[in-house]
């Protein structure tokens, strides 16, 4: 489970590039038998959905403009995104594996039902960077941000705003989807905060991250728990937030805390009016870039020992070289600092007529 023209201060978080070795089931890396290429690359680019606003108005251009960047403007990049479907992701594959693309970046619709797309492409001698999602198979980068502590962010969050109330009623927790391994992560990092702490009444894990789903979820946990008896929601996503967000108000309840992730414009116009207490924000510029650089080097038989300082495991390829990017909590009191101060948004984005005045109160100008 964003944003404008995206100018964010990547040389805070600078992704250094170049080297790696062999690919390997069990290590990732380069392809050996792959030749050296010049800058005339063919790069293939799949993202999962169009739901979130990141991937086509973030993700694709930042990665695209990167991969231009690198190559002098001679590369190629192929492009699809698979509308949350598994399927078509698969033959989205199959298709630039017949066009011969020279590297492929992956952000997978379903972590595992990709393991065999993935393999075709390696043994059509096309590496694979896995992109946001750790996708299954033998993959040969990966970068993302480093999802257990998103989810101990947003638990920490909750955690604040209930402060001594935590235990008074019972939370929701609305997470991700069961087919995104990242969603795990989340829930994995904000149970390692909340358990013990507050009391969970509620817990979904919410189909295609849809913020529908989570508006129909949160509809039968209030029915389930009592309004009267809820004192906070972990939101896993700024979309389901919404969803979320607009269940409560039906029923009648505000002022309750509620959690979110990625710093969409609709989520932080929430936070600026008070519905929503917090959401994760997570600078893309620095993932798409080295989503791009690795995908390059990979594509030119360069290894990446300079780039990935990170190892990570999937559940089929152990010691994938990553590049894991850090994540900040986003409230009222930073907005200033973060999206604004990194170029994602202006205060005349966010503070619309309909959130001018709740922008006034908090100083957002």
């Amino acid at each position: 489970m964003r944003r404008a023209a995206f100018a964010v201060a990547a040389s805070a978080m600078a992704v250094s590039l170049a080297a790696c070795g062999s690919a390997k089931e069990s290590g990732g890396g380069s392809s050996e038998s792959s030749a050296k290429k010049g800058d005339n690359i063919k790069v293939g680019l799949l993202l999962p959905e169009n739901q979130t606003a990141r991937y086509e108005k973030f993700d694709k251009p930042l990665i695209e403009k990167k991969i231009k960047e690198l190559t002098n403007d001679k590369a190629t990049l192929v492009y699809a995104n698979a509308k949350q479907d598994a399927s078509l992701q698969a033959q989205q594959v199959d298709t630039m594996v017949t066009q011969k693309v020279d590297v492929l970046i992956v952000d997978a619709v379903d972590s595992a039902a990709i393991k065999n797309s993935v393999q075709k492409a390696k043994d059509a001698g096309i590496p694979v960077v896995a992109y946001d999602r750790l996708a299954q198979g033998p993959i040969d980068a990966y970068t993302s941000f480093d999802n257990v502590t998103v989810g101990k962010t947003q638990g920490e969050a909750l955690l604040k705003a209930l402060g001594s109330k935590a235990k008074s009623g019972k939370i929701v927790m609305m997470n991700g989807s069961s087919t995104d391994p990242n969603a795990a992560q989340f829930k994995q990092g904000a149970l390692d905060v909340l358990q013990g702490k507050v009391n969970i009444g509620k817990s979904y894990d919410t189909k295609d991250w849809k913020p529908e789903n989570a508006n129909a979820n949160m509809e039968a946990a209030i029915s389930a728990i009592g309004k009267k008896n809820l004192i906070g929601v972990y939101s896993a996503n700024d979309g389901m937030a919404g969803g979320i967000i607009t269940a409560l108000k039906a029923a009648g309840i505000s002022n309750i805390p509620v959690t979110g992730q990625d710093a969409e414009l609709a989520g932080v116009q929430r936070i600026v009016a008070g519905t929503q207490y917090m959401s994760v924000y997570k600078p893309y510029a620095p993932e798409a870039d080295a989503a791009a650089e690795m995908a390059v080097d990979l594509a030119q038989g360069k290894s990446l020992d300079s780039v990935a300082k990170d190892k990570v495991d999937s559940p089929t390829t152990k010691q994938i070289p990553s590049v894991l990017v850090p994540v900040q909590s986003l409230t009222k009191d930073n907005i200033n600092d973060t999206v604004i101060k990194d170029g994602v948004y202006t205060v005349a984005d966010i503070c619309t007529a309909q959130y001018k005045a709740a922008c006034d109160k908090i100083g957002l100008k």
